[in-house]
């Protein structure tokens, strides 16, 4: 089986919300680390985003098979057209220990 690993970043207090929609689509689980924002008001004019710098960091490791639904879920729910502001992504995964997938 192949993994994926999901990386949400959402303004701070909004990591709940996403694993929320990510535990629908199938996700067991996350890590959040807390994090701190950086960018430039002309980042902020390009995107039409306010940079905070409180951020979450969320860290969701998910079959390969459900990475697209839980993805388009997470952003849903607070990407950058709601108030959590997020961006989402996800990097393969060559290898994984210590966690059994069923």
């Amino acid at each position: 089986m192949k993994h994926e690993l999901i990386i949400v970043i959402v303004n701070a207090n909004y990591s709940e919300i996403a694993m929320n929609a990510a535990r629908d689509e199938g996700a067991r689980g996350g890590t959040i680390v807390h994090a701190r924002g950086t960018g430039t008001k002309a980042m902020e004019e390009k995107y039409g985003v306010v940079i905070t710098p409180e951020k979450e960091m969320l860290l969701i490791l998910v079959s390969e098979t459900i990475r697209d639904k839980v993805l388009n879920a997470v952003y849903k729910v607070a990407g950058l057209a709601t108030d959590g502001q997020g961006i989402a992504f996800s990097l393969p995964v060559n290898d994984v220990v210590g966690l059994k997938f069923d």
